[in-house]
């Protein structure tokens, strides 16, 4: 069975170019353009991952870590974060702190992008 990752990002051209990425890895991928957004889609039909911007507008990043990890405290998480008007690692370390599994700066490297989803994959498929 497909693994299902579900991306949260504001930006419509991160969300294609993740969803086609992943896509052609043989993933079955969700995408929402908010926090709140994504977190209804993630109520409705569960993901076994979630990558997430940090940087939104009605629910940023953090916040909507915080709510997924309180009600869903085994889920995964990618976080992700081109800045704003602070170093992205500001953000990402502060992500890292409310439950996200891994974070990476935009632009994120493929190869190593891939090797983490299947890192976090492969761990939920020994549990």
């Amino acid at each position: 069975m497909k693994k299902r990752i579900l991306i949260i990002d504001d930006e419509e051209q991160i969300r294609k170019m993740l969803s086609l990425m992943l896509t052609n890895e043989g993933y079955d991928v969700e995408v929402a353009s908010n926090g709140n957004e994504g977190i209804l889609c993630y109520q409705k039909h569960p993901a076994d991952l979630i990558m997430i911007d940090i940087i939104m507008p009605e629910k940023e990043g953090i916040e909507t870590i915080r709510e997924l990890i309180k009600d869903y405290p085994s889920v995964k998480i990618i976080a992700m974060s081109g800045g704003g008007r602070v170093d992205p690692d500001a953000y990402l370390h502060l992500a890292k702190y409310m439950g996200a599994s891994k974070c990476f700066s935009k632009p994120i490297d493929k190869p190593v992008l891939l090797q983490a989803i299947q890192e976090l994959l492969k761990s939920d498929a020994n549990m």
